[in-house]
């Protein structure tokens, strides 16, 4: 089988499993517990928090572990319901876990809105600086778009965020191992991240939250997580992300120049190929490996059937839409009509996959290439 959805899951590391292994069978302690396989099992924790603050230059103590890049968004926006501002600004590209979310809570007094992209997938500053109210309590907006590999200027939306001294959070899921993220330069106060995205466990993931910045649990119980996250923590999970984290910081630029190397061949490939082909998204500000095309008067569901049968696997979007027929919001969002949307499809490549592979892909994609 060739698989080519990265960006819904990655196949978790060897390393990753052989740590998660043995943490299992030896570290079985409650980490809250004062006695020495408590104390180890604590030890695990703070290692993986270590290493994942090594890899987005925070500090360890703004490093809280979750169950998710969803959960962690909804702490974020959650936690608004104890303020006196109740105002939300997003972009009309983001993930369920902050658009449903939003409306969710709006019987609660949540209102926002709705920020558009251009054609590109990116935000106007200048929209959301003409969107911000008095009673502006966060900004969501992403840095990688899951679909189409947009990179926001996301430095730019949080200069216009604290400009008003206003919150600004950032779903990153899709950053991690793609791309060098600093908190330094990306000075966001709170950020999501997801384990399984970087070749970790599914079911773990982590929050950022800068010092100064307040934050109410959404789950609540013993205190743990600095009381963020209640409930005994995942141990085996932490550990295995924070080897996920690890393998990131030591080989970050062989994964982008790999990621890079496939994506160019394919596309060049491609449109050598099949020049009727259309590429969604920034050519210039765009994620390595992922790349969201369409083929002209085919159904993707078709394509995706097809490609199955022949042993390949790609999606039709986000894996929290995919596998159902309809148009896809984000390209919606971006202007693409009906027909080009409902013809697209996502591709995003991840260390296993080789040249030989991608060859195969573009080959079995050539039965499309023509009207």
């Amino acid at each position: 089988m060739l698989y080519f959805d990265h960006a819904a899951t990655t196949p978790v590391h060897p390393k990753v499993i052989k740590k998660m292994d043995e943490v299992s069978k030896l570290d079985y302690g409650n980490p809250s517990s004062i006695y020495s396989s408590g104390r180890a099992a604590k030890s695990i924790i703070e290692q993986a928090r270590n290493e994942i603050a090594k890899m987005i230059d925070a500090k360890p103590s703004e490093i809280y572990f979750t169950g998710s890049g969803t959960e962690s968004n909804n702490i974020v926006i959650w936690s608004l319901l104890h303020q006196q501002n109740k105002h939300v600004i997003t972009s009309a590209i983001e993930h369920p876990a902050v658009l449903k979310v939003l409306d969710e809570l709006s019987i609660f007094g949540i209102s926002y809105d709705i920020l558009p992209v251009d054609s590109t997938g990116l935000v106007n500053p200048a929209d959301l600086e003409s969107a911000i109210r008095k009673d502006t309590a966060l900004i969501s907006i992403m840095y990688v778009n899951n679909e189409v590999g947009t990179i926001q200027n996301i430095e730019d939306l949080i200069g216009v965020a604290q400009s008003h001294s206003i919150l600004f959070h950032s779903d990153c899921v899709q950053a991690v191992g793609k791309l060098p993220i600093s908190t330094k330069s990306i000075d966001a106060d709170y950020m999501s991240f997801s384990a399984h995205k970087f070749y970790g466990p599914k079911g773990i993931g982590f929050l950022y939250k800068k010092s100064e910045a307040h934050l109410k649990p959404l789950i609540i119980g013993g205190g743990q997580e600095s009381n963020v996250r209640a409930g005994t923590e995942n141990i085996s999970g932490i550990a295995g992300l924070g080897i996920a984290a690890q393998l990131v910081n030591t080989n970050l630029n062989n994964r982008i120049e790999h990621l890079s190397e496939l994506e160019n061949y394919f596309k060049n490939s491609l449109i050598e190929h099949s020049p009727e082909i259309i590429f969604h998204g920034n050519s210039t500000k765009h994620v390595p490996g992922l790349c969201s095309i369409a083929l002209p008067n085919h159904n993707n569901e078709i394509i995706l059937a097809k490609l199955d049968r022949k042993g390949i696997e790609i999606s039709n979007g986000s894996a929290c839409s995919s596998g159902t027929v309809g148009i896809s919001p984000i390209l919606n969002a971006m202007g693409v009509d009906d027909k080009i949307n409902q013809s697209t499809i996502r591709v995003s490549f991840g260390r296993g996959n080789t040249i030989e592979d991608v060859s195969l892909l573009i080959e079995a994609l050539s039965e499309f290439s023509h009207a």
